[in-house]
C-alpha cells in the first residue's frame, strides 16, 4: 500500500475533488482534480498492458514537461511497468542509444519531437510510438486512452502485487565521462525521496509547488512533483522554463514551493518583472543540483525571501541533504543534514570518518539510495563500499553536521601537492562586483604537475581587467589557488542538470589558451 500507484488512488478517495495538477490547456492554464488524474491514470494503465508490455517492460517518454508525464509514471507504477525518460536537450544517437540499453519497447512523443518517432525505432527495441498531444488537444494518445475503462486496473491472475522493491524510473546519469548509465530508481526510492522532502521541509496538501526543471530529469521527477502529489498538494506545471511565466504563475497561482538549479534562481532575479512579483505566498525558494552561490543566496535573502538548498544526485532519487528553513540564513552555502531517512559520512581515501572541518569524500545510504546500474553490475558494485554509495562529490561537515560541499573527487586540482577546490575559488570570483558566474579547472603544467584556470562570464558592460582580478583573489585566497588565467566566456557550458560541464571547458580553454601560446603564421 505504500507503492507509488497507491498515493494517487487513496488521494482520489479521499480528495477527489482537490487540485492536483494546474497545466497549460491551449490558450490558458486548466485545473485537474486528484479524481479526474487517477481516471486518466487508469485508463493508461489498462491500455499500456493492452499494448502487449508486461511486468518490467520499459516505457520512454521524450517530452517537454506536461500532464501526460505526470499520468505515465503514475500508470507505470500500478502496472509494475518502468518509465525511462529521455533528455529532450539530447541528439537522435544518444536517444537511440539509450532506448537500445533500456529495451525501451513503446515510446511517447511529445508534438515538437513526434518527428523523430520513427528514426528511433530503428535498431532498438521500440515496438509502437504514440504521439502525446499539444495542450488542450487529444490526438491519437487521448483516443487510446479512451478506449479503456478508467476502473483501477487489474493485474493478471497469478501476478504478485506491485510492492516498493518494483523497478520503476531508468532515469540516465549526466554523462560527463563516457556512456551514460542508467540509474534503476525503484518505487522505494521514490517513497522515501517523498517521506525525506514532506518530513523535512514540511510538504503539505496546503502547498502548491512549480515544476521549473524538465521531467527527463530526476529532479524535474522528485523535487518537488512526486513529493507534492504525495502529500496532496497541487503540482504547476508549465511545459518548459520561462522566467517571465515563472514569474507570472508563481504570484497568480500563489506557488509555495519553489525549486530550480541555481541558473534557474539567477533567471529568475534577473528578469525585470522579479522586484514587482508578489511573493507573499511563497514559504521558500529552494536550490540544488549544482552548488548555489553565496551572492545568489543573499540576494534573495537580501529581498526578504526564503532560500535553501540540498543535495542529493540521480542515485539517490535525488534528495538526500536538506537545509531545514530555520538554518536558511545562519548556515548559508550548506546543503544541510541529512534528510530524515538518510544518511551519510564524511570519508578519507581509506573509508575512515574524518572529523569535522575536514574535507573527505561524502559516502551516502538509506532507503533512497538507487538499485543498480542497468545491465551493468561491475559499475554497480565499483559504486559502493561497505554498503555506502560513493558520490564522488568532496565536502565536509560542521560541528552541528551541516556538510558544505567543495567539488568533485575527480575535479579537484593539486598542485604542487596542494589540493585546489574549485568551488572555493569561484565562490571568490562570483563576489567580484564584475563577474555573474566563474568555473575553474585544472589543466596540465610542467612544473608543478597542474594549476587552476577560470572561465568568467561577465556582468553586461564590464570588461576583463587580469591584473585587477588576480589581486581580488589573492586578497581571499592563498597564492597557489589563484587562477594562472581568466577566459571570458559568453555563458558556462552546462547539462541538463544545471552542472557545469568541466571536461569541455578543459578542453575549450586547453585550446584557446594553447592558442595564444602558438606563433602566428
Amino acid at each position: 500500500m505504500q507503492a507509488v500507484g497507491f498515493w494517487l488512488s487513496k488521494r482520489s478517495q479521499m480528495h477527489p475533488e482537490r487540485i492536483a495538477l494546474t497545466v497549460p490547456g491551449g490558450e490558458g492554464y486548466v485545473h485537474v482534480t486528484y479524481a479526474e488524474l487517477n481516471r486518466r491514470v487508469n485508463r493508461l494503465a489498462r491500455a499500456l498492458r493492452s499494448a502487449g508490455l508486461s511486468r518490467g517492460d520499459r516505457v520512454a517518454i521524450l517530452s517537454l514537461n506536461c500532464p501526460e508525464f505526470v499520468e505515465l509514471l503514475f500508470a507505470a507504477a500500478k502496472a509494475g511497468l518502468i518509465v525511462v525518460p529521455l533528455n529532450v536537450r539530447l541528439a537522435v544517437p544518444e536517444w537511440r542509444y539509450q532506448l537500445a540499453d533500456s529495451g525501451a519497447r513503446l515510446l511517447l512523443v511529445g508534438p515538437e519531437f513526434a518527428a523523430h518517432g520513427p528514426v528511433l525505432q530503428q535498431e532498438t527495441a521500440v515496438e509502437r510510438v504514440i504521439a502525446l498531444p499539444a495542450p488542450g488537444e487529444t490526438g491519437e494518445y487521448g483516443e487510446w486512452l479512451a478506449a479503456h475503462s478508467d476502473d483501477e486496473p487489474v493485474l493478471p491472475a497469478g501476478e504478485p502485487p506491485v510492492t516498493l522493491d518494483e523497478r520503476f524510473i531508468i532515469c540516465y546519469t549526466s554523462g560527463t565521462t563516457g556512456k551514460p548509465k542508467g540509474a534503476v530508481l525503484t518505487q522505494g526510492n521514490q517513497f522515501a525521496n517523498a517521506l525525506n522532502a514532506c518530513m523535512t521541509l514540511d510538504i503539505s496538501g496546503r502547498d502548491t509547488s512549480i515544476t521549473l526543471l524538465p521531467m527527463f530529469h530526476v529532479g524535474g521527477i522528485g523535487l518537488f512533483t512526486l513529493p507534492t502529489l504525495y502529500a496532496g498538494g497541487r503540482v504547476v506545471l508549465p511545459r518548459r522554463f520561462d522566467p517571465g511565466e515563472a514569474l507570472r504563475l508563481i504570484e497568480t497561482e500563489r506557488v509555495t514551493v519553489v525549486f530550480g538549479v541555481p541558473t534557474i534562481h539567477r533567471a529568475l532575479l534577473q528578469h525585470p518583472d522579479f522586484d514587482k512579483t508578489d511573493f507573499r505566498s511563497v514559504r521558500f525558494f529552494y536550490s540544488g543540483g549544482a552548488p548555489c552561490p553565496l551572492d545568489l543566496i543573499r540576494a534573495f535573502h537580501s529581498r526578504g525571501l526564503a532560500f535553501g538548498q540540498g543535495y542529493g544526485l540521480t542515485e539517490t532519487s535525488p534528495t538526500h541533504f536538506l537545509l531545514v528553513p530555520e538554518d536558511f540564513q545562519r548556515k548559508a552555502g550548506s546543503v544541510g543534514r541529512p534528510a530524515l531517512h538518510a544518511e551519510a559520512r564524511i570519508v578519507d581515501a581509506n573509508g575512515r570518518d574524518l572529523p569535522p572541518g575536514q574535507v573527505g569524500e561524502v559516502v551516502v545510504r538509506g532507503p533512497n539510495v538507487f538499485k543498480e546500474y542497468w545491465g551493468k553490475p561491475q559499475e554497480t558494485a565499483a559504486a559502493f563500499r561497505d554498503g555506502w554509495f560513493r558520490t564522488g562529490d568532496l565536502g565536509w561537515a560542521d560541528e552541528e553536521g551541516c556538510v558544505t560541499l567543495v567539488g568533485r573527487l575527480k575535479e579537484m586540482i593539486i598542485s604542487g601537492g596542494e589540493n585546489i577546490y574549485p568551488i572555493e575559488v569561484e565562490q571568490v570570483l562570483e563576489s567580484h562586483p564584475d563577474i555573474v558566474e566563474a568555473a575553474v579547472v585544472g589543466l596540465p603544467d610542467p612544473h608543478w604537475g597542474e594549476t587552476p584556470h577560470a572561465a568568467v562570464v561577465l556582468r553586461p558592460g564590464a570588461s576583463l581587467d587580469s591584473a585587477a582580478l588576480t589581486a581580488w583573489c589573492r586578497q581571499h585566497l592563498a597564492g597557489y589557488k589563484v587562477p594562472k588565467s581568466f577566459t571570458v566566456i559568453e555563458a558556462l557550458p552546462r547539462n541538463a542538470a544545471g552542472k557545469v560541464e568541466k571536461p569541455k571547458l578543459v578542453t575549450m580553454l586547453s585550446e584557446q589558451l594553447g592558442a595564444k601560446q602558438r606563433p602566428s603564421a
